[in-house]
């Protein structure tokens, strides 16, 4: 991070783990970035000022405007943001001013998006929606926000209109690490997609038999030398695979773009392909900073 660096303003992505921030200028260029391990999690409301002074604060020479999004307007953040309730532009309206006491800041938080029946809510998700459509103008049809929570949005002339939450990653994460199949997934890069595609296609056909098929996995290691490289491909496969059928409504025949970098987003790109349903992936980062931009000329008016 460059103490010379003079931002017109700055853009903050505070989640639950992490917080990152950009020095923006005023055309929507980033010109410096930094990030910090002091997530929403880790603070109480008394230490968010001083966590963001001490990521930065080098970028500060007076008055400037922050806008963040996130975990950093949950209850439990600098200052709860109200959720807009669904069918609703993907930007909500209005952003809320947190509490400061350095006059060099001035933070607005951006709004989750809740919907009521099925009850369900969305923090942060909503700023990658609203930047993604910002740079694909007229966009209509369903995005998927892979992570530990899954989003599934249907989205329609710049709105959300409803959208469905799963809890594959954590799921995922307590399956092979707290259950008996923590002796069977073996942790580590090694991949095996042939199996990744037996599990989506396994689970699509027979989603209510979940919970046997995952069972089968400590079987097929004790009897026929199934490899914990395989294993975890699997159960990856049929986890994803369980979720898609239930999102099958969702996507099926609709555009899909998925917002997110890495393997997991491509898991469920490969996963939809397989299904005849192809969808584009999209750079987390760049819908991040397309929403927040969004919201700070809202903001400037």
């Amino acid at each position: 991070m460059s103490a010379t660096t003079t931002p017109s303003w700055i853009a903050v992505d505070w989640g639950t783990t992490n917080m990152r921030a950009w020095a923006m200028s005023a055309s929507g260029s980033v010109l410096a970035e930094a990030c910090s391990d002091k997530g929403m999690g880790s603070l109480a409301r008394d230490q968010f000022e001083a966590a963001l002074l001490d990521t930065i604060g080098p970028w500060l020479v007076g008055p400037t405007t922050i806008v963040a999004c996130g975990m950093v307007g949950s209850r439990q953040g600098w200052v709860e943001a109200p959720y807009a309730a669904t069918p609703c532009p993907a930007l909500p309206e209005g952003l809320t001013r947190a509490p400061t006491q350095d006059p060099r800041l001035s933070v607005h938080v951006i709004a989750g998006i809740k919907q009521p029946a099925p009850a369900d809510v969305m923090r942060g998700e909503e700023t990658q929606i609203a930047g993604f459509l910002a740079l694909n103008k007229n966009w209509d049809g369903v995005i998927c926000l892979p992570g530990t929570h899954t989003k599934w949005v249907h989205v329609s002339a710049g709105e959300v209109i409803s959208f469905q939450t799963y809890m594959t990653g954590e799921l995922y994460h307590v399956t092979s690490t707290q259950t008996v199949l923590r002796h069977t997934v073996a942790a580590g890069d090694g991949w095996d997609e042939t199996a990744f595609l037996t599990g989506i296609e396994t689970a699509m056909a027979r989603p209510e038999r979940l919970a046997a098929r995952l069972f089968s996995l400590r079987a097929e290691g004790l009897l026929n030398g199934m490899t914990g490289q395989t294993a975890r491909a699997q159960l990856s496969g049929l986890l994803i695979g369980a979720e898609l059928a239930g999102a099958k409504p969702y996507w099926l025949g609709q555009q899909i773009a998925v917002i997110g970098d890495g393997t997991l987003s491509g898991h469920y790109v490969r996963a939809l392909a397989a299904q005849s349903a192809p969808a584009t992936q999209v750079n987390a980062n760049a819908a991040t900073l397309a929403g927040l931009t969004a919201a700070y000329r809202r903001l400037k008016g």
